[in-house]
């Protein structure tokens, strides 16, 4: 990304660049390993069915 998207104005840019794709990353990204899904999808999906199994308890 660094090289990619540059020339930066400063560090600030930098910074906030790396913060847009970490999140994107983390949040956004279809992955093959998930049944392209994203990690938010997946993530959502777990809590879901934990919380359907803590409230049948």
């Amino acid at each position: 990304m660094i090289h990619l998207d540059g020339p930066w104005a400063g560090r600030d840019d930098v910074e906030a660049a790396t913060a847009d794709w970490v999140h994107w990353f983390n949040t956004e990204r279809l992955h093959s390993m998930l049944d392209y899904q994203t990690p938010a999808e997946i993530e959502a999906a777990h809590f879901a069915e934990n919380q359907t199994i803590a409230n049948a308890a």
